[in-house]
């Protein structure tokens, strides 16, 4: 495999990939399958996976039973490299799929659900764009049918799923419509919407790199996997020739209120993008919206006081504060309070050691995910009420990976797209490349004047003035205008309104 290609958003045009039966395999492959019962839907399955046309030497498949009454077993048709996996602590979905990964051999994991038939080439399909280069996500079609009676010979001997299903009475799966409409996710903003199981391959490495699912969400799962995949920088690419049914149609389609109401939860408090789901003011939620880091080294306490209170004090409220500084440097022995050489980073760090929402760290890590947002600037520049909520809408609008703000004293701010860093700290090797000039690649740098995101205060209102009786012609008091001072240097003029807009009310 060369070198990674420095793909742009989520647009994989540039990668060509082989035609299905004209090339030779090299990675192996571990299926992943949860079941939870369901025996003879499960027994289709595996007889589909018996036929596929990926070499038999390098795919594995794991089946997770997941606390079944009766135990599942395994049917006579069946891979050759077919093993069941027991859950032994906890349940669901997640924790099955993590259980079989862990167990896993295969250089990709293939996720695939008990109640999905798959094509012969399905396999193949997703797994060829993973041997020309190694941060991708391939998601399979699928489409819900009734569950004929079939036997699993058939489904074995079957040339293609039309053979054994009505598929033109199948119902098709709402990710396929999105991923037409998005150029086959080229054009999406968000493309990890569509990767919402139950069939998906991507590199091993990758899934354990973000933690896997995670066992605590009960309905949604999927998406938010896919969601923190998208936070690591890969690109999700559908396959057309991955074709698979489902056997019965999925539970939000008998009550889809109810299935609705149960995933809010999961996904609003882990999905910070999913802004329709946090309209509720006033609340904190488990991932933020955006990070905010401040390197706090040798400054003061009063001016990372300004600060912190500026940052929490936005429109957008959303937020944790980070602030960066040698905190591991405070011992805990002995010492005198008020001549102690680290005075300043003590009184700051009892200041904010009991606030949720501020977090003391000696290094910032090299991306905030899973929080979709990183903003950088000075430490003595503090917020506006309103720039956070600017430079969020200034990015959102061509999907840019870094707006730096250029301030009059030649330092900078900047917002950070964690997707973008993500791609860039896949991309990037070791002392060859900067993160921005690998993110001006993939998704575009920006450097934009500080006037829109540090507005001018709006002027004062006047002073209400008491009207008296006139006085006398002769004892009249000379009046005088104040005149504005426009003898500053003009290059001094915006330095100045800066300073005003950022001074505390």
């Amino acid at each position: 495999m060369d070198a990674r290609p420095a793909l742009t958003q989520n647009d994989y045009s540039p990668l060509a990939v082989p035609e299905l039966g004209t090339w030779s395999p090299a990675l192996s492959v571990s299926v992943v399958i949860p079941a939870h019962g369901g025996q003879d839907r499960l027994d289709l399955t595996l007889a589909a996976l018996a036929a596929q046309t990926y070499p038999d030497h390098l795919m594995e498949v794991v089946v997770v039973d997941d606390g079944s009454e009766p135990p599942i077993r395994l049917p006579e048709i069946r891979p050759a490299n077919t093993r069941v996996v027991r859950v032994r602590d906890g349940w669901g979905i997640s924790n099955a799929v993590n259980t079989g990964a862990k167990a896993a051999d295969g250089e990709i994991i293939q996720r695939l659900d008990a109640d999905m038939v798959a094509c012969r080439e399905h396999i193949e399909a997703l797994a060829r764009w993973h041997h020309v280069t190694d941060y991708l996500v391939t998601i399979g079609m699928k489409k819900f049918v009734d569950t004929p009676p079939v036997t699993p010979s058939q489904v074995f001997r079957a040339g293609h799923l039309g053979e054994v299903f009505d598929l033109a009475g199948a119902v098709s799966s709402s990710t396929e419509v999105t991923i037409a409409k998005t150029d086959g996710l080229r054009k999406s903003r968000n493309p990890y919407h569509v990767c919402t199981g139950p069939t998906f391959a991507l590199p091993r490495e990758i899934f354990h790199a973000v933690g896997g699912l995670d066992p605590n969400v009960a309905r949604g799962e999927d998406t938010e996997f896919s969601y923190r995949l998208a936070m690591h920088g890969v690109v999700f690419v559908p396959d057309m020739d991955a074709q698979a049914v489902h056997l019965g149609l999925p539970a939000q389609h008998r009550d889809r209120e109810r299935a609705v109401r149960a995933v809010e939860p999961y996904l609003a408090h882990r999905i910070p993008l999913r802004r329709d789901l946090r309209k509720d003011r006033g609340r904190r939620w488990l991932v933020p919206y955006v990070e905010i880091v401040l390197d706090v080294t040798d400054t003061s306490e009063s001016v990372v006081r300004q600060a912190v209170a500026a940052a929490l004090d936005g429109k957008l409220q959303d937020v944790v504060v980070t602030l960066v500084g040698p905190w591991s440097r405070l011992a805990s022995g002995r010492r005198s309070v008020l001549s102690d050489p680290c005075f300043e980073l003590r009184l700051m760090r009892d200041l904010f050691a009991h606030d949720e929402r501020v977090r003391l760290i000696d290094e910032a890590a090299p991306t905030p995910a899973p929080t979709p947002f990183r903003y950088r600037g000075p430490v003595d520049v503090p917020l506006h009420r309103a720039t956070l909520e600017r430079m969020i809408e200034s990015v959102q609008k061509d999907l840019a990976g870094v707006l730096i703000v250029d301030l009059p004293d030649g330092r900078t701010a900047r917002l950070e797209r964690t997707s973008a860093l993500g791609r860039a700290v896949l991309l990037a090797e070791p002392g060859t490349a900067d993160v921005d000039d690998l993110i001006a690649v993939t998704h575009g740098v920006r450097h934009e004047p500080p006037d829109r995101y540090w507005p001018a205060p709006a002027p004062a209102r006047p002073e209400p003035v008491a009207i008296s009786a006139p006085a006398p012609a002769a004892a009249a008091a000379p009046v005088t205008v104040p005149v504005p001072d426009n003898t500053a240097p003009p290059e001094n003029k915006l330095l100045r309104r800066l300073k005003s807009a950022l001074r505390p009310n």
